[in-house]
């Protein structure tokens, strides 16, 4: 239900109508993740390996997750070592999103991968 004094936004993300609420004065910032949203969806859409909707959700889900983890985990880094919090990410170019992973994270995000497939193909429901 909406709170009292929030907004309702109508949003869209892959070409699907959702109503948002929004507090007062967090417009920008959700329609920044609404459109963070839709892109690493339509990525992955677009990619042609996975179709269903779901998959896509989950996929763009971790993906984000990831980034914001490895963007939390540079911040983290530059400031036990005394420096900007943004000095190593933007001497990496902003992005870390085309940079390989080492060895032992792909293994893991290969097996999460592998085992959401499994769960997902079950039905095609992720709850």
């Amino acid at each position: 239900m909406n709170k009292p004094g929030n907004k309702q936004i109508e949003v869209q993300i892959m070409g699907q109508s959702y109503l948002l609420s929004c507090p007062p004065g967090g417009e920008a910032s959700l329609l920044d993740a609404v459109e963070r949203v839709d892109t690493a969806m339509c990525r992955i859409r677009d990619a042609g390996k996975v179709k269903a909707r779901d998959r896509i959700a989950v996929l763009a889900s971790l993906n984000l997750a990831f980034e914001l983890s490895q963007k939390e985990a540079v911040a983290f880094q530059a400031s036990s070592f005394g420096q900007p919090e943004n000095g190593a990410f933007a001497e990496a170019g902003g992005a870390f999103e085309h940079e390989p992973l080492d060895p032992q994270t792909q293994s893991r995000v290969d097996d999460l991968m592998r085992r959401l497939d499994q769960t997902l193909d079950k039905d095609g429901r992720l709850l």
